[in-house]
């Protein structure tokens, strides 16, 4: 049985935008909305205080709530759960089309997006995963949880981040599949660091100048190639491709500015002894994206 979007859910006015994401994400899709919230050692407690009743704390509960009335159509349920966060929303997580979660950061550089339950449950849980930070455009905080209507204007790029020469079915699917379904143009970011090729600076001697531009007009040409059978398969998705030298964090961070989400890939351990992690280009991303970013595991 399929759990259809799963949204973590704490009270906080993060987990409100996110819920708030995840319902939007769940009508697009015709699927139901699962809240989840992991209390730990907390439940027995809950139940004592109200009753031996659902044990669903309050600020849950007014969210779940305010989710269901903006979103009449919208089959919502919610479940308390004893455990770890990071353990417990990865094995829900499993069984799900989606997990959405909440992040606390501002953006940019100057400051830390990602908590540790976030990054440890986007890099284990079996299912594209999405952190929406608490200031995310068009959704707000607890007081904006009804854009689940929505609301939130027309949609901004779905932003890609692309190995070229080993492009990843899994990710460039869930990108052009959410572009498609939103409207939105997709936007196809390579970064490669200039020691390992990439255009030459107009100070360089004339001879690298036009080697490098040759070798940048090369690494584009594949990179438009990679992308070929995508187009083919989502002919709707008005598409661009771009080559950055230098950092791929960086390049990726800045094309967060303008996206409704940034989607990137998680590499999934070959053998079960294997722990999963995240890279460091993801870990740095999501840390100081500026909108939702999208961790999608492939082999």
């Amino acid at each position: 049985m399929s759990y259809g979007v799963v949204v973590g859910i704490d009270g906080s006015a993060r987990s409100a935008t996110a819920a708030a994401w995840a319902a939007r994400e769940a009508l697009r899709r015709g699927i139901g909305l699962r809240m989840v919230h992991v209390a730990g050692t907390e439940v027995d407690a809950l139940e004592r205080d109200l009753g031996g009743g659902s044990g669903v704390p309050e600020p849950v509960a007014v969210i779940r709530d305010r989710i269901a009335a903006a979103s009449p159509g919208l089959d919502v349920s919610c479940e308390i759960r004893p455990g770890s966060p990071a353990d417990d929303l990865a094995a829900v997580g499993r069984r799900a089309e989606l997990l959405v979660l909440g992040s606390r950061g501002l953006g940019g550089f100057a400051g830390l997006l990602v908590g540790s339950v976030g990054l440890r449950t986007a890099a284990r849980a079996g299912c594209p995963v999405v952190l929406v930070p608490a200031g995310a455009a068009g959704l707000g905080g607890a007081e904006g949880s009804g854009a689940a209507e929505g609301s939130g204007g027309a949609p901004g790029e779905v932003v890609v981040g692309v190995e070229g020469d080993r492009p990843c079915d899994a990710v460039l699917d869930f990108a052009f599949r959410h572009a498609a379904d939103t409207g939105a143009v997709l936007r196809a970011v390579e970064c490669r660091h200039p020691s390992h090729g990439g255009p030459y600076t107009t100070e360089a001697p004339v001879g690298q100048r036009d080697i490098g531009d040759s070798l940048a007009a090369a690494e584009q040409l594949r990179l438009q190639d990679a992308l070929d059978r995508w187009r083919g398969k989502y002919p709707q998705v008005r598409t661009e491709a771009e080559l950055h030298a230098g950092s791929p964090a960086g390049a990726l961070v800045a094309a967060s500015r303008s996206a409704s989400l940034l989607v990137l890939g998680r590499r999934t351990p070959k053998h079960t002894l294997g722990a999963p992690r995240l890279g460091a280009v993801t870990q740095s991303v999501l840390h100081h994206a500026h909108g939702p970013v999208a961790i999608v595991p492939h082999d």
